[in-house]
């Protein structure tokens, strides 16, 4: 399997080197890409000798290292996606920036490992449309997805109910709704369970995330709205459930690691070996699930409302989203100030149905203008 790793900087482009690393007989990699981590990506070409390197946000940037062809930009992120000696791309990158090269990609009749949930929530219908005229089977990396996947196999979609998503809660769970105006970016960024980037830590701590999954869910399953359900489970153990027309549940179990799934969406149908332990049924600590709190979490209810309405807000969903959490980091505004960022950024979208690629793109820098604008009213300093 020849591999390009689009986002190899980051949480889940060093996990699936880890799985190419554990299995040198099995993986190539082809090609390293990365936002603005110029010296780890330095090091992961050293390693692992692809023969192309791009670091999209550094115009004119080339590579120390003799032998490597290198892009550089946005759109040394399409050519990365697309080399001919590639069969799989790894779409790691997150935010907005992954959605070019993941349409790109599939055009190009690449493998697709999709980690960038934001490429498929924006742009969901686009994205399905385009893998099904391809004849490109998406595979889930999302722990989530890659279990609903899993839970599937062998499985006419017919006899299924529904699905559940769990999410852990994050470090807020407990936490009552009044106390989370006070809430700091060093407080939200401890995870209780997983250890990811500083975007997602932060949507899974307001719920977002596991909103973005339920989109994700929709396209890459082809259920509706209704049929899809969250339940908070902090041993992240179980990371998703079937409902079968049986009454029969089906879950996948697994440590909380991210290199198992993705090492299922480079090997399948296969299965690699891996170090990772199992779950031992014995051992571990009572599973427990609830409802989730809408008034302490409401940018779930947001986004899965984004979803239902569909077309474009989900879009613009994505783009405040990562405005709102950028500012948050900076401490321009405060948690609560997010969802008012978000939420009135959707208010003043006006919906476009069944958008093409560039209206897309368009709708998305226009909610990013918005939700900067906002975040500018709503930040400490001015209310300083």
């Amino acid at each position: 399997m020849r591999i390009a790793i689009l986002g190899s900087t980051g949480s889940i482009g060093r996990q699936s080197l880890e799985v190419a690393r554990a299995h040198p007989d099995k993986v190539k990699v082809i090609g390293l890409a990365a936002r603005t981590n110029a010296a780890l990506l330095e090091d992961q070409i050293a390693e692992f000798h692809p023969a192309a390197a791009c670091l999209s946000n550094q115009p004119g940037w080339s590579s120390s290292v003799e032998g490597v062809e290198t892009f550089h930009g946005a759109p040394g992120l399409v050519e990365l996606a697309t080399l001919h000696a590639v069969d799989l791309v790894v779409a790691a990158t997150s935010g907005s920036e992954g959605f070019q090269p993941l349409i790109a990609a599939i055009r190009a009749g690449k493998k697709i490992a999709l980690a960038n949930k934001e490429a498929l929530v924006m742009a969901g219908q686009l994205v399905v449309r385009e893998a099904k005229a391809a004849g490109c089977l998406l595979r889930p990396v999302d722990s989530e997805h890659s279990a609903i996947w899993q839970c599937l196999q062998g499985e006419r979609r017919q006899n299924v109910e529904g699905v559940t998503l769990t999410a852990s809660g994050g470090p807020f769970r407990t936490w009552a709704a009044g106390e989370l105006a006070e809430a700091t970016p060093s407080q939200a960024l401890k995870h209780p369970v997983w250890s990811m980037g500083s975007k997602i830590t932060i949507d899974s701590a307001t719920l977002m995330n596991k909103g973005l999954e339920v989109i994700e869910a929709h396209w890459l399953f082809d259920l509706p709205f209704s049929r899809i359900r969250v339940a908070i489970h902090p041993q992240s153990v179980i990371h998703s459930l079937v409902h079968f027309a049986d009454g029969s549940l089906k879950a996948q179990l697994g440590t909380p690691d991210m290199r198992l799934p993705i090492s299922y969406a480079l090997s399948w149908p296969d299965r690699w070996h891996t170090e990772q332990p199992a779950v031992d049924l014995l051992q571990i600590q009572p599973l427990t699930f609830f409802e989730p709190d809408f008034e302490r979490f409401p940018l779930l209810r947001l986004a899965m409302t984004a979803g239902e309405l569909g077309h474009t807000y989900p879009t613009v969903l994505c783009a405040a989203d990562e405005v709102a959490v950028s500012a948050f980091l900076r401490g321009e505004i405060s948690w609560t100030r997010m969802h008012a960022v978000i939420e009135q950024t959707l208010d003043q979208h006006t919906q476009i149905v069944d958008p093409s690629l560039e209206e897309i793109l368009a709708a998305d820098a226009e909610a990013r203008n918005v939700a900067q604008s906002l975040c500018r009213r709503y930040s400490r300093q001015a209310v300083l």
